[in-house]
């Protein structure tokens, strides 16, 4: 096995089953669908036009030349429908930008790196990584310019930067392309939120809505809550309405509403038109409140329960809770009236029998916060308890929702 750069391809002479040569590289083709790293096909520039050289048919590549298996009576036209589905590393790759996941940052190509290995009769190639340093840039930049062996020692002499196939998701805001070419972000989705938001904020509008597209609704609402909020906007608006539900349906009821409620009015409109109706409601209440309230800043992802309950209903209720789980830290009691009467820290419940009433477990007086309070208000409570959550009432002291800590923080941010 041997390692060939794509530049070092570009160009290079096609000899045939005789020997002669009958072309020069133009493209090398990746047919993602079949294999996402071998390399399917070379196109070859012929004098009688572009022609397909299977990998098949490829015998060896040595002295920067590539010699065929087969006579070039029998290489296939090359026409752009020929290689619908085609992934031409030198036109879709080279200069373009993709995702480094591992590194979670944005990275320029500048060339890519190759293995070609002896298989039967034939040899294949495939994408190693590509090189995102200064060595690919200087290669294409001099090839052609300084001869090949002053050249070769000049580029031992500078670090590599390759960044393995593996850990390269690729960037295509063509729609039908990314369908063909089965491009996807799985890769990118197993990172953290926040890791993905900061490669999203390098990215160009119709780059940030492809990924987007593809990513899955939940690792989308993750992400999309830890972005600034004004390419928040962006990014929902570049979005039909329909994938844009599916995403704000994923995001605490809070965080849907505060990006909603920025919006423009027809737009926030269709989207709730498009989310399920029970998530549709809850977001709607929300929105009803003002934006700098108490009430405007809390979600209505917690759990309540009668003082008559058990930690066995408890648990129960934690099991089947589908909100974030930084609305978990405390469970709240409330009487007929859903007046709140208690507040259960879930440390209590952990440690109790199942059979054990919540009332018995209550951490005190219970520490809330009125609806109309403004955000300041709000901060300061947290603050003077040394809150994890805070329940938010009505006038009448009804429990209609809570404030989290990353609420707090999130205000504390536009204070400052």
């Amino acid at each position: 096995m041997h390692n060939l750069a794509l530049t070092e391809l570009l160009g290079a002479p096609v000899m045939d089953s005789s020997g002669a040569v009958r072309g020069r590289v133009r493209e090398l083709a990746l047919y993602p669908q079949e294999d996402p790293a071998s390399i399917a096909a070379l196109i070859v520039r012929t004098p009688s036009g572009d022609r397909v050289v299977t990998r098949n048919d490829i015998a060896s590549f040595e002295d920067h030349s590539v010699l065929c298996t087969a006579s070039s009576d029998v290489w296939m036209s090359y026409a752009p429908t020929t290689a619908e589905g085609y992934l031409l590393l030198s036109r879709d790759l080279l200069d373009q930008q993709i995702i480094d996941v591992h590194g979670r940052k944005v990275v320029r190509v500048n060339d890519v790196d190759l293995h070609a290995q002896a298989v039967n009769h034939h040899t294949t190639l495939k994408i190693a990584g590509v090189d995102v340093g200064a060595r690919g840039a200087v290669r294409r930049l001099l090839k052609g310019v300084v001869p090949t062996t002053p050249l070769n020692a000049l580029l031992t002499k500078i670090p590599p930067r390759i960044i393995p196939w593996e850990f390269v998701d690729l960037i295509e805001t063509d729609p039908a392309r990314r369908v063909k070419l089965r491009i996807e972000h799985a890769r990118l989705s197993r990172l953290h939120p926040a890791d993905i938001a900061d490669i999203v904020e390098e990215l160009a509008p119709a780059e940030r809505e492809a990924v987007f597209e593809t990513l899955d609704e939940e690792v989308a609402a993750q992400a999309l809550g830890e972005v600034d909020p004004k390419m928040q906007i962006s990014i929902v608006e570049s979005l039909d309405s329909e994938r844009a539900a599916e995403i704000v349906e994923e995001m605490a009821p809070d965080a849907a509403a505060d990006l909603l409620g920025e919006l423009p009015t027809e737009t926030s409109e269709d989207i709730l038109g498009e989310m399920s109706p029970e998530e549709r409601e809850e977001v709607k209440e929300l929105l009803e409140h003002a934006e700098n309230s108490a009430a405007g800043r809390m979600t209505t992802d917690f759990l309540s329960f009668s003082p008559h309950a058990t930690v066995s209903d408890a648990v129960e209720a934690l099991r089947n809770f589908d909100g974030g789980k930084e609305t978990l830290n405390t469970l709240y009691l409330v009487d007929k009236d859903d007046k709140l009467v208690g507040a259960v820290p879930l440390a209590n419940i952990v440690l109790a029998e199942a059979e054990t009433l919540l009332s018995e477990l209550t951490s005190g007086e219970v520490i809330s916060c009125p609806a109309k309070a403004n955000e300041e208000e709000a901060a300061e409570i947290f603050d003077k308890y040394n809150l994890l959550m805070l329940p938010v009432v009505d006038e009448e002291g009804r429990l209609i929702g809570i404030i989290t800590a990353d609420d707090v923080i999130a205000m504390l941010r536009r204070f400052s």
